[in-house]
Formats: C-alpha cells, sequence, structure tokens
C-alpha cells in the first residue's frame, strides 16, 4: 500500500507540474513516512527549496487523501501518512487473504524455464549443488506468486565426457559387486583414481574421449553402463530433493538431447552460421566473445550444442521465451556464447544468467576431483542431529522433535544460503547457522513460534481492535514493515535475488521482537488486546510467506 501512495504522489506531482520526474523515498531514520528531495528541482523550477516545498505539500495534501501532513526539512519535502487508516486497511487485507497476501495476477500468463540444481550423475550430491537448488527453488516459488506460469527443469548432468571417463575407470578397476553394494561412493572412488592415474598416462584421456563418442552412437553395452550409474544417481537425488522440500516438472538432462542436437546443427548450417577451423566446428562471435565451439575434430558435440537443442526445445514445448539458467559464477561466458549464438539464428530469447558464487568450507573451495567436499546428505544430517539436541534441552517434553529438528536443521542451511547477495561465496558454518539467535533460520523459526504462542488460544475480532493505538510509533512502524512485502516480492522477483525477501523477514522478526519487548502483547483491555493479536498475527503470516517462499518450513512450537 505504501508503493501505491508513493505512485499516486508521482503522478499528482507529474500531472500538475510537469516534470521529467519524482522520486518518493522512505526515510531510514524515521522523520516522516515518506520524503522527496527537492534540491534538484530548484534550477527546473527556479524556486528555494523550501517555496517548492511548500507548492509541492499543498498539491500532494489535496490530492492524496492518505497524506495529513507535510515538513520541510534540509532540503526534502518530508510527508506523513494518516496513520489509523493506512493501518486497518493494511492489516485487515492481510487478516484476510492469509498466505495469499503479496499474491499477484498477469493479465497474460508468461511462462519461464528455470534450469537449475543439475548435479552430475554417477557423483554424491554435495554442499556445492545446494545454490543451484535452493535459490532456484525460491525463484520458483517467487515467480509463482508474481502470476509466472513456471517450469522448473532438473537439466541433469548425465551427458560427457566424464562419463567416458566414469567407463574407463570401472572397466579397469571396477568391482561390480562394490558397486552394487555402494554405487555412488564406489563410482565416486573410480572417478577420483582416473584423474589419480592420468597423471602418469597421458593415453586414459584419450580412451575416455573414445569411449563417449562410442556412447554418442548408441553403443550398446557402453549405453547399459551409463544406464545403471544413472538410475543409482537418481535414487540418491531423490532422496536429497525430498528432504529439502524440491520438486521439479521435468528431470529431463543432457542425454535427452543427444538425438535432437543434428537438426540444430543443420539450422546453423542452413543460416550460414558453421565454420571448421582447425578441423573443428564452430559459429564466429565477432571480436567480442570467443567462437562458440559446437563440434570437437572427432565429430562428438559439446555443452553448448546441447543447450542449444534445449533451449530451442523449451520454446517449442511450453513456449517459453524466458529461460532462467542458476549456475555458477564461473559460467558467465558460456551463457553469453549462448545468447549470441541464439541472436544469430534469429530468435529473441531472453536468457537470464543467474549467476552465485561458491560453497566455502575453513575459507576453500569444495572439489569433487581432489575429493575435498562434503556430501550434502551428511552435512543435513548432523545440522537435524545438533537442532535436535538443542531442541530437547529447551523443550524436553515437545512433540514431534524429529520433525520439527528436520524442520529447523534443513531451514538452518536453506536461509544461511539464501540470505547472501547469491554472486557473493557463502561460508558454510553449521554452528553458526543453527544458532537461536542473530541472522538465521532458526531465529525467525522461533519469532514465528513464539506469536503463536500468544495467539492460539484467541479468536481476533477485527470490529473489536481500538485503531487509535496504531498512531503509536511501535505499532505503526510494524505495520509500515508488513505493507512493505508486496514490493518486496516485486523487488525480489525483478533483480533474481532472494535475498530480499530473506533480509526482509529478518527486519521484520526483529521489528516484532523490538515491539514485544516494549509492550505486553495480551492485556486485559479486550479492545487494547484484539489490537495487539491483529497485528502480531499479521506479523506472523507475512513471516511464514516469506520463509515458504525461502522454501522453509514454519512451525507451530519448537
Amino acid at each position: 500500500m505504501i508503493d501505491q501512495i508513493k505512485q499516486k504522489i508521482k503522478d499528482v506531482l507529474l500531472q500538475k507540474l510537469g516534470l521529467d520526474d519524482i522520486v518518493v523515498e522512505e526515510p531510514k531514520k524515521g522523520f516522516a513516512d515518506l520524503s522527496i528531495p527537492l534540491f534538484a528541482f530548484a534550477k527546473t523550477l527556479k524556486k528555494s527549496p523550501l517555496l517548492i516545498a511548500s507548492d509541492f505539500g499543498a498539491i500532494i495534501k489535496k490530492e492524496v487523501p492518505a497524506i495529513i501532513k507535510f515538513e520541510f526539512m534540509n532540503g526534502f519535502l518530508n510527508l506523513f501518512i494518516e496513520r489509523k487508516s493506512f493501518s486497518m486497511t493494511v492489516l485487515h487485507e492481510i487478516f484476510e487473504k492469509k498466505g495469499l497476501y503479496g499474491s499477484q495476477t498477469l493479465e497474460k500468463k508468461e511462462t519461464v524455464v528455470m534450469d537449475y540444481s543439475s548435479p552430475n550423475i554417477a557423483k554424491s550430491f554435495s554442499v556445492g549443488h545446494l545454490r543451484s537448488t535452493m535459490i532456484g527453488n525460491a525463484l520458483k516459488n517467487i515467480y509463482k506468486k508474481c502470476g509466472y506460469n513456471v517450469v522448473a527443469v532438473n537439466h541433469l548432468g548425465d551427458w560427457g565426457t566424464q562419463f567416458g571417463k566414469m567407463i574407463v575407470a570401472y572397466e579397469k578397476w571396477g568391482q561390480k559387486d562394490l558397486v552394487r553394494q555402494n554405487p555412488i561412493a564406489e563410482l565416486q572412488k573410480l572417478y577420483l583414481k582416473f584423474h589419480d592415474e592420468e597423471k602418469n598416462d597421458s593415453t586414459l584421456e584419450q580412451q575416455a574421449r573414445d569411449v563417449f563418442r562410442a556412447l554418442e552412437l548408441n553403443d550398446d553395452y557402453y549405453l547399459s553402463l551409463w544406464k545403471w550409474f544413472k538410475e543409482e544417481s537418481l535414487r540418491e537425488f531423490m532422496d536429497m530433493y525430498d528432504l529439502l522440500n524440491v520438486s521439479f516438472d521435468s528431470y529431463d538432462g543432457e542425454s535427452f538431447y543427444n538425438d535432437k542436437m543434428e537438426a540444430v546443427v543443420d539450422e546453423l548450417q542452413q543460416k550460414n552460421l558453421l565454420k571448421i577451423d582447425d578441423g573443428a566446428t564452430i559459429v564466429d562471435l565477432g571480436d567480442s566473445l570467443p567462437p562458440a565451439l559446437i563440434k570437437r575434430t572427432d565429430g562428438a558435440t559439446l555443452y553448448i550444442t546441447r543447450d542449444l537443442a534445449a533451449i530451442l526445445y523449451r520454446y517449442h514445448t511450453y513456449q517459453a521465451h524466458k529461460v532462467l539458467y542458476i549456475v555458477g559464477n564461473e559460467q558467465q561466458l558460456h551463457f553469453k556464447q549462448l545468447k549470441a549464438v541464439t541472436n544469430l539464428m534469429g530468435y529473441d530469447f531472453d536468457i537470464e544468467h543467474i549467476n552465485f558464487g561458491l560453497v566455502l568450507i575453513d575459507g576453500k573451495k569444495m572439489s569433487t576431483r581432489s575429493g575435498k567436499f562434503a556430501r550434502l546428505e551428511d552435512v543435513i544430517n548432523q545440522a537435524i542431529h545438533e537442532a535436535k539436541e538443542a531442541i530437547v534441552e529447551k523443550n524436553p517434553h515437545l512433540k514431534n522433535q524429529d520433525n520439527v529438528a528436520k524442520a529447523v536443521g534443513v531451514g538452518a542451511i536453506i536461509f544461511n544460503d539464501l540470505k547472501n547477495e547469491r554472486h557473493l561465496d557463502v561460508d558454510f558454518n553449521l554452528e553458526n547457522m543453527l544458532r537461536f539467535e542473530g541472522q538465521t533460520g532458526p531465529y525467525l523459526q522461533y519469532s514465528s513460534v513464539r506469536i503463536e504462542s500468544m495467539i492460539k488460544d484467541y479468536d481476533i475480532h477485527i470490529n473489536e481492535v481500538d485503531e487509535t493505538y496504531f498512531d503509536e510509533d511501535p505499532y505503526f512502524d510494524l505495520v509500515k514493515l508488513v505493507s512493505q512485502f508486496p514490493s518486496i516480492i516485486n523487488r525480489a522477483k525483478e533483480s533474481n535475488s532472494p535475498n530480499i525477501i530473506a533480509r526482509f523477514i529478518l527486519s521484520l522478526a526483529q521489528g516484532f521482537n523490538s515491539f514485544y519487548g516494549k509492550q505486553r502483547v495480551i492485556v486485559d483491555d479486550q479492545r487494547h488486546l484484539h489490537t495487539n493479536l491483529l497485528l502480531v498475527s499479521c506479523v506472523q503470516i507475512v513471516i511464514n510467506e516469506g520463509l515458504r517462499l525461502l522454501g522453509i518450513e514454519s512451525l507451530k512450537e519448537m
């Protein structure tokens, strides 16, 4: 609602005065509810900021009923909202809509394809896969909240030379019984052994290339091994996704496009975009980008060839012009090349690379190849175990301790990731992220539980609310915060940044706890009581919906 008032002020001033642009902001120091910086207009209007403030203020007060007072201070026009009606409108909407508060509808339903998670088969799901998975899941929820049709795609890494390496390693050093007993762990060891042996045997790389080329040509034996590796991997991955409460509309990986790449190559050829360079087939992207390598000298396709096949499939199958690729910072060049090639092909796809930093443990990058990585399942189980110990200590008689511990442990890991700006590296420290105070998931869950303990025994009656309390700063400050939620969701969508929601619900929880420290919620006076209950229940609704958008479970007890 604050955004609507700001837009109304802008529209009125632009219409009445014919100015180019008006900035209406929310002052951080609390001098007013809204303010307009005036220095930029002094030269245009040939008036002092004081006179401009008088003119602007008179127009706003007349045309925007929500504004009841204005003041001039240090070059700014400060505006004050009529608190009681504003508060009741905001809280009534939240209380009625519950979790639908902040939801939007689009006049024309648009489809967005999101490509995220995408682990490689025959490798354990590591902590390093967490970022793409949870950023993608949060963006899926945010875009759906904003009215978009979202197709969530898990573009599994189930093709490429690495599977030639895996097959060579299995044939040379693998033991079928061991692999059957513990498939992913054994295949992981074989993958690491290949890279160790490669240092002393220069022929291994070519052997892997040859095997992958045979795989592309549908060699029955190699295909049977590859399918076995994939089935075992998917079983482990699905356990992880269930634990994280993440789901996808499609698990079509790179191999799905194996029979669709020749059509892409043919289209590139028909549009005269292909060149032969040193035996390899390329698309020349000019001086600004390196050429896109479509086929190696041996005829094997590459990553970008498969991504071209994938984006054309998504365009024709889902009618999606917008595709978000939630992939690490290191892939920026690849997606610039992908966009450049599709442009040359005559398509106008909206391709966005949603980049993110690394997950660091003890300040160091994890590496599957070196063996310095942490299995996500092990880390989550440890988080759940430690969360349960803390919960039992605080509340030994709590029912459903295991379910609560799971929600807290998993939520702590997810929030630690999503509270950070995505392009930055994230330090993975379980002890810090499991704290019940500070900028953590458990702090948010506990704040919601604290509110639940206050409101659970009451029916809240809006007609018994005493709106005069909203003239008081502690009350109105909380109302202004919850009123920002729809615009916060929009900002998170526009910048593809879940951390905007994470930071907002942190500030809201902090605002509630500050309010609770100053004001008793459960009081004898019935009108005062229902005022308090309405306010804190609306705070809880927004915190819980913010957690849901991030992929974190809210709780009734903990």
